[in-house]
């Protein structure tokens, strides 16, 4: 069963200033929280277009919210999020009223053992959001060099022991093939100093996060995505984005603060007329979930979520 408790349910929709008859895009669908949410908004002329890559989670919610499919006001997506202008351009969209995205992995996938995302069950190394791609964690831990082990370790997983549990996987895999979560979740402990690995949570967090993001390029589908979808919105369009870690987070809040920021006039040049951004800000510090959510749902802990408005179109 593809279940997955939403984070920032109201939060994130009603941030949106839904429009009844507007065009929205959910780009990351999942089990359909979110995107039921915002269908019960939406007039019978409004319409959503859902993306997700994940074959089971389309199945789940071609189901789950089969009426609206029938009602012609939901469209499922198969597809990466990075592609979002060119797949909706093929729909004859151009123009959008609101996107959102809810990043990470979903409960789901994290939940059932044979995805390989998770060290906490024993399965073999996966990790593709995209069961289609031929690239997977196993290729990562027992194909990519030690520079480039070093590289995304440090890099995604902000993990500061990068070095050593590269080496580490560097020395077993000459013996054997790392195959399952479990064996590199003992191998990244091991590397780990025992000191540090009573604190901090499980000491494989970081490893395994970094491999994910790899595996899936995330960092550069979400960028290549963003752009696109800033350039979608419509005039007061909005776009919502939700993270669960810092990487993602310093992503979104640099690509909003970029794009809803005056451009500076150069030295000695008079300013003829008052600038204005594109885009602007609508919260500037980014909404978290409350006490009763967090005392419900785990994943709400470390969620993050930045809205930004177009308030003008140069198109």
């Amino acid at each position: 069963m593809f279940e997955h408790k939403t984070v920032l349910l109201e939060e994130t929709i009603n941030g949106l200033a839904v429009n009844p008859d507007g065009v929205y895009v959910d780009c990351t669908l999942g089990g359909g929280g979110h995107a039921e949410y915002l269908l019960t908004k939406l007039g019978t002329k409004g319409h959503l277009y859902a993306f997700d890559q994940d074959q089971q989670a389309l199945e789940y919610v071609q189901k789950k919210l089969k009426k609206y499919i029938e009602q012609d006001q939901l469209t499922l997506i198969q597809s990466n999020f990075r592609s979002i202008k060119s797949a909706l351009n093929e729909k004859g969209i151009s123009v959008v009223d609101g996107i959102y995205y809810d990043l990470g992995v979903s409960s789901p996938q994290f939940d059932q053992a044979d995805r390989g995302f998770s060290y906490r069950m024993d399965a073999r190394l996966d990790m593709r959001m995209n069961r289609q791609q031929s690239l997977s964690a196993f290729e990562v831990v027992n194909e990519w060099n030690y520079d480039d082990l070093v590289r995304i370790i440090y890099r995604y997983g902000e993990e500061k022991f990068a070095k050593r549990i590269a080496r580490r996987i560097e020395a077993q895999r000459k013996v054997q093939a790392i195959e399952t979560t479990g064996q590199l979740a003992e191998l990244v402990k091991e590397a780990i100093p025992a000191a540090t690995r009573r604190s901090g949570g499980h000491p494989a967090k970081r490893t395994f996060q970094a491999i994910r993001i790899a595996v899936n390029d995330e960092l550069m589908a979400l960028e290549e995505s963003l752009d696109q979808g800033l350039s979608l919105l419509s005039q007061h369009g909005r776009l919502a984005v939700i993270s669960f870690h810092s990487l993602e987070d310093r992503l979104v809040k640099q690509m909003f603060k970029q794009v809803s920021s005056v451009p500076e006039t150069p030295r000695n040049l008079p300013i003829l007329t008052q600038q204005e951004a594109e885009y602007r800000l609508v919260n500037r510090k980014p909404i978290v979930a409350d006490a009763i959510e967090l005392a419900e749902n785990r994943r709400a802990h470390s969620a993050k979520l930045r809205i930004i408005e177009r308030v003008r179109s140069v198109n």
